[in-house]
């Protein structure tokens, strides 16, 4: 008897909520659209930017190298090179393909070091900071290492693993230290540069313009460097490959207002004036000088004693001659020696002695401070409260006009002249800044002093100074300033160009440029802008860009006034008992008239500092030349006897090296 199982009844089934169904859908629907993005971004990747991917990855294995381009010529103002670049052999050495680390590679160094006259330590130096920053890359050791060098790398290559030659261009300066602070120098760029808005874009390891107009022109003759592709392995090493190379464009050529005879020139008679000085017994070693032209500011010649050569600058210079070129020993100045890399025509700062009283002369004039006619200065000295102002060697002139003030270069009428000025005002300060005085000229290059024409509001200034540093350092002075106020002897001792005044044979070439572009235009002057560049060109000599600036700066002189003040300075270089009459002897005066005045300056515990300041006319080839030979004695006896050498070069007259025999100041 077969049972039969009773069916037991179904499970009641629960109700699904509307609530509950709806969220399985929208679940349901984001899940499929994630999905579809996931293949569609899988499609993209593989079928539509698959060929991109590719590129990138293969560009992962390659690294740019940059090839540097040849920099441009720089000629002088007829086109004469005086700076360019020549091609040399490199040895580099590609870390690669160096021996394994340890014995063999410190015996490469070995080798290699007394083949080149470097330490194996030195070597393995910069093979290590260049591998730090670009691994790839080879690594130069040594530029224009020699031929002899060359040739024993190229016959015993087995010995030199790793080791190479390659062909580099490098600066060339023909002319040594001629010219050297105009030109300056080239380096590598450094990581402060790298920061500066002047070389944005350029890359670590690119040769720039240090100083100069190497400087200050450097985009221009920069050029751009080329471009090698390096494929690397997996450890970011250079591996054999054959890709295509971008070649550097060489940069534009600079042609510069100077004229290379006057320059040489300039040079030579700055030197020979300093060995007059020495003769008489002066401890001359530095100057320096400028050569303008008063009608536009052209800088026909510059220069700076001691100077250096730039080809030095070629190869990384030891701590020993960096520091020779400097003055410094261990990072502090070596006390005698002047240091050669300092630009004396332009940044350095100096009281100018009488070489000043023609600026005082016309402020005094134009102020209605003096009558020209008046007889002013007489007796040896003259005395204002218990202090005593004095001709040089206690000379008794006598009372004199204007004209034959500045002839003698009388310093007790200028005395007078400057203890009236006080009572008026400024007016000194304000003629010397109106002329060019006190303030950067705008000349085309990176640095240039400012100078002071010290005033009341300067001795506010630096007797603040003075006070917050005897604070700071707990001291009971820090040698900036007296604290003293401003008075009457400070006006007295900048009426002949003394006291705290600075500034520099640059600015009083320009100074003396104004006062005889406005004698020649009735009494309308410029304030010239003194500069080095004159055009840019490409490499077939087609011009690129026109170079100068345009001065802004007028001056209203009047006529008669000035026309006194040029009487007195021609008279002194032409007439019996002129400063510099000695040193002109012989100069035809009627077809070159020269407006100069000698100078010499005081300095507390040293030898006096020459000065020479000349304007001579001409209708077409006019120059103004300013000397300055540091503890070089009276002006007529160094500065203005190289005054004269490079006049006599510019206007193509005999030489001849003319020292005075007066004690002018």
């Amino acid at each position: 008897m077969s049972t039969i199982e009773r069916l037991r009844p179904s499970e009641p089934r629960t109700p699904v909520s509307p609530q509950l169904a709806l969220r399985v859908a929208v679940l349901g629907g984001v899940a499929l659209v994630m999905f579809g993005i996931i293949f569609f971004r899988l499609w993209y990747l593989q079928v539509l930017t698959g060929e991109q991917y590719v590129q990138q990855a293969n560009a992962n294995r390659l690294r740019p190298l940059a090839i540097p381009a040849p920099r441009g010529q720089i000629f002088d103002r007829v086109g004469q090179p005086i700076v360019s670049s020549r091609t040399t052999n490199a040895v580099q050495i590609t870390p690669s393909a160096l021996p394994p680390r340890g014995a063999p590679r410190i015996e490469l160094y070995r080798r290699l070091g007394h083949l080149l006259g470097m330490s194996p330590r030195h070597i393995q130096a910069l093979v290590a900071k260049s591998r730090a920053a670009v691994p790839y890359a080879p690594v130069t050791i040594k530029t224009a290492a020699g031929r002899e060098v060359l040739t024993v790398l190229a016959e015993r290559q087995n010995e030199f693993p790793g080791v190479s030659q390659q062909p580099v261009s490098i600066r060339a300066y023909p002319y040594g230290e001629m010219a050297a602070h105009v030109l300056g120098h080239v380096g590598q760029i450094s990581v402060e540069e790298l920061k500066q808005s002047a070389f944005r874009g350029v890359t670590q390891g690119t040769v720039v313009g240090q100083e100069g107009v190497e400087f200050y022109y450097d985009r221009y003759l920069r050029g751009k460097p080329g471009a090698q592709r390096v494929e690397v392995n997996a450890q970011g090493e250079a591996v054999p490959a054959r890709l295509p190379v971008t070649q550097p464009k060489a940069g534009y050529s600079l042609k510069l207002t100077l004229d290379l005879g006057l320059q040489r020139e300039g040079e030579a008679a700055l030197v020979q004036g300093i060995g007059l000085a020495n003769a008489n017994g002066n401890p001359a070693d530095a100057g320096a000088f400028v050569a303008l032209d008063p009608r536009n500011g052209q800088v026909l010649a510059m220069g700076s004693y001691p100077s250096f050569n730039p080809n030095k600058f070629a190869r990384p210079l030891t701590e020993g001659e960096y520091e020779a070129l400097v003055g410094e020993h261990h990072h502090h100045p070596i006390p005698g020696v002047p240091p050669p890399l300092e630009d004396r025509a332009v940044s350095g700062g100096y009281p100018t002695g009488s070489t000043f009283k023609p600026i005082t002369a016309m402020a005094a004039l134009e102020a209605g401070v003096l009558s020209p006619g008046e007889a002013l200065g007489g007796g040896q000295c003259i005395h204002v409260s218990t202090e005593q102002f004095c001709n040089a060697g206690k000379a008794d002139y006598g009372a004199l006009d204007l004209v034959n003030a500045l002839r003698v270069s009388s310093d007790t009428y200028f005395f007078e002249v400057g203890e009236r000025s006080n009572s008026h005002g400024e007016i000194i300060q304000h003629e010397a800044r109106a002329l060019g005085v006190g303030e950067k000229t705008g000349i085309d290059l990176p640095e240039e002093l400012t100078g002071t024409v010290p005033d009341r509001a300067w001795r506010e200034e630096v007797a603040r100074e003075e006070r917050s540093c005897e604070h700071r350092k707990h001291v009971a002075s820090c040698g900036i300033s007296d604290g003293r106020p401003w008075s009457v002897g400070d006006d007295m001792h900048l009426a002949v160009g003394q006291g705290d005044l600075l500034t520099s044979p640059l600015q009083m070439a320009v100074a003396y440029s104004t006062l005889a572009n406005a004698f020649t235009h009735q009494g309308e002057g410029t304030v010239v802008t003194p500069h080095l560049g004159l055009e840019i060109d490409d490499s077939q000599g087609g011009l690129v860009r026109t170079l100068g600036a345009t001065s802004k700066r007028h001056v209203h002189l009047n006529y008669s006034d000035l026309s006194l003040v040029m009487e007195g300075i021609h008279d002194a270089t032409s007439q019996p008992g002129g400063t510099s009459a000695d040193v002109w002897s012989g100069w035809n005066q009627a077809q070159h008239p020269v407006y100069g005045k000698t100078g010499t300056a005081e300095h507390q515990g040293q030898s006096d500092q020459s000065w020479y300041m000349c304007y001579i006319a001409d209708p077409t080839r006019p120059i103004v030349i300013a000397v300055t030979i540091e503890r070089g004695g009276f002006g007529d006896q160094a500065a203005a006897p190289a005054a004269r050498l490079m006049a006599s070069e510019w206007f193509g007259q005999a030489k001849k090296l003319v020292h005075g025999g007066n004690k002018s100041f």
